[in-house]
C-alpha cells in the first residue's frame, strides 16, 4: 500500500501505548519493529513517537498507575473537528474521559468512551498526520473492535465518524462490520458477547503487519514478550495475538 498524506475522515490514523515502562517498551518495539523513538519535551508530558524510515508511525506514553488502567494499545480516528466528535459522542450514548484539547500546532485530540463502553481516540491532524504507513511489515495493519453491544456500536460509529459500514457476515457464529467494503476496508467491528471473558471489557485490537508470524511470534519471546494466541491460518492471513514485556496485548497479521 503506498503512503498517505493522511487518513480518511473516521479511519485509524493513529495507534499509542500506554506503557508502565517506556524504556523497556522503546526496546522491544525498536528491536522487534526496527523503529527508532525520539522523546519530546515535556511541554507533551515526555511523549515518546516510534518513527519507520524516519516518519512518526506510533507513539508511547507513561502509565504511572494513576489510572488504575493495564498497560496497553490504543487507536484513534480521523476527525476534522474534534469537539463536533466529542458532542457527538455524548449525544449518542458514549462518554468522554478526555476533552477536547490543542496538542501545541501538532493538532487536536481527545479519548472517548463508545456506546459499548470501548475506548477510543480521535485526532484532528494540525502538522502531525498520523502514521501515513499502514499494511505493510512492521506498521499498523489492521484495527478492530471486539465488543459487548454489537449492534448498538455499528450504529455509533456509522453516526459519530461517518462509517460507510458493510455486513462481512451475519451468522451466530461471527458477526462482523467492515468501515467500506472488500480491499477497501479501513477497521472492522467484531461481535464478541460469546467469547469476552468476565471482567473484560469491549476494547480495541490493532494488528501490527508482518512477512511472517512465527518468526515473529519467535522474535517476541526472546525479547521477552509472550504469545497469548498462536499463529492460525485464516482468510484474512496468518493471524496471531503477543503480549509484550508488560502485559499490553498486540496482534500480528501476515498477508495471505
Amino acid at each position: 500500500m503506498p503512503k498517505r498524506d493522511g487518513a480518511p475522515l473516521g479511519a485509524p490514523c493513529w495507534v499509542d501505548l500506554f506503557s508502565s515502562d517506556t524504556d523497556r517498551a522503546r526496546e522491544f518495539y525498536g528491536e522487534l519493529f526496527g523503529w527508532k523513538s525520539e522523546q519530546t519535551g515535556w511541554e507533551f508530558g515526555g511523549y515518546i513517537n516510534f518513527l519507520k524510515d524516519g516518519a512518526p508511525i506510533a507513539g508511547c506514553m507513561l502509565n504511572d498507575g494513576s489510572q488504575g488502567t493495564p498497560d496497553g494499545w490504543s487507536v484513534y480516528l480521523a476527525t476534522d473537528d474534534a469537539q463536533r466528535t466529542v458532542d457527538a459522542t455524548v449525544a449518542n450514548g458514549g462518554q468522554v474521559y478526555a476533552p477536547a484539547m490543542d496538542v501545541g500546532d501538532l493538532g487536536r485530540m481527545a479519548v472517548l468512551a463508545d456506546v459499548g463502553g470501548a475506548a477510543i481516540g480521535t485526532w484532528q491532524p494540525g502538522t502531525h498526520p498520523g502514521f501515513v504507513e499502514l499494511a505493510e511489515p512492521n506498521t499498523p495493519g489492521w484495527f478492530e473492535l471486539h465488543t459487548r453491544d454489537y449492534d448498538k456500536s455499528v450504529a455509533f460509529y456509522r453516526a459519530v465518524f461517518g462509517w460507510d459500514t458493510f455486513t462481512a457476515s451475519d451468522t451466530p457464529e461471527f458477526r462482523y462490520t467492515t468501515f467500506g467494503e472488500g480491499d477497501g476496508a479501513l477497521a472492522g467491528i467484531m461481535d464478541a458477547s460469546a467469547f469476552l471473558p468476565d471482567g473484560v471489557p469491549s476494547h480495541w485490537n490493532v494488528y501490527f503487519a508482518v512477512e511472517d508470524t512465527d518468526a515473529t511470534l519467535e522474535k517476541i519471546g526472546k525479547l521477552g514478550g509472550a504469545t497469548v494466541l498462536p499463529a492460525e491460518d485464516t482468510p484474512y492471513g496468518r493471524l496471531a495475538q503477543a503480549s509484550d514485556p508488560t502485559g499490553a496485548l498486540f496482534k500480528l497479521v501476515a498477508n495471505a
